[in-house]
């Protein structure tokens, strides 16, 4: 297994595993967005076995005035047949890391209300919920 960053060139290649967390949301779609996230700073870390994406975990760097400095992991997912298998906590050590080499002093991250074995997950991480995260449609 390897864990680096894919190159901004190369985003595109994430999509059928961004297929799997958002079905509903055409390719078309997600291609734009990712073209105008890149621009706003995002990046994305993904773990190959062998040549062969596995895994993803988006990773914005951020300055709040609450916090300081912090990374936000973002759309973490695997394959199904990767999942259970300890490479969550293995990818999350390199964002972790990368965090540290990128100045930051926390991490902070957005989880669903429904998602619970995320929420199991990131707690054995560390994680204290400490918020809410609202949302309002504009269009």
């Amino acid at each position: 297994m390897k864990i680096e960053l894919i190159n901004e060139g190369e985003i595109f290649k994430i999509i059928p595993l961004l297929n799997i967390l958002s079905p509903s949301l055409p390719d078309e779609v997600l291609r734009e967005r990712l073209s105008e996230m890149v621009t706003q700073g995002y990046k994305c870390v993904g773990i190959y076995d062998g040549d062969q994406l596995i895994g993803i975990c988006g990773i914005w760097i951020l300055t709040k005035y609450y916090v300081g400095k912090h990374i936000e992991p973002d759309n973490m997912v695997f394959l199904p047949e990767y999942r259970s298998k300890g490479l969550g906590k293995e990818l999350m050590s390199w964002v972790y890391e990368y965090g540290l080499k990128q100045g930051c002093v926390a991490s902070e991250l957005n989880c669903y209300l429904t998602n619970k074995s995320g929420q199991k997950f990131w707690k054995q991480e560390g994680y204290e919920p400490i918020a809410y995260h609202y949302q309002k449609k504009l269009l």
